[in-house]
């Protein structure tokens, strides 16, 4: 199966079977998870689909950062981290199983 664990940043969790080829932004929109604002539509154009990647996850096996990414993640309202990326940047791959934690805001 494959899955996108999203927590928010009061802990609340919520495990949403991901299809295929969609992003982790459109899985997330799709199914309502809050922390999620996705303004752009996932066009690479705002940072409102910040995340962090949960630091046990294996990082290199994600699509390494693009130089647009990096420099957009410098304007999220909330720092970046070192695992943090742009949700829809992050295509789901089968039997992905990811966790990731949305911020306390996106505006």
């Amino acid at each position: 199966m494959t899955t996108v664990q999203f927590t928010d940043a009061e802990g609340t969790t919520r495990l949403i079977e991901a299809n295929v080829g969609d992003s982790v932004m459109e899985t997330a929109v799709r199914n309502g998870v809050p922390g999620i604002v996705a303004e752009c539509g996932g066009s690479l154009s705002c940072a409102t689909c910040h995340i962090f990647v949960d630091e046990d996850q294996d990082l290199a096996a994600l699509p390494e950062m693009s130089d647009m990414e990096d420099e957009m993640l410098y304007g999220t309202s909330v720092d970046r981290e070192d695992t943090s990326r742009l949700s829809c940047q992050l295509p789901v791959a089968e039997g992905m199983s990811l966790c990731v934690t949305t911020p306390e805001t996106q505006v």
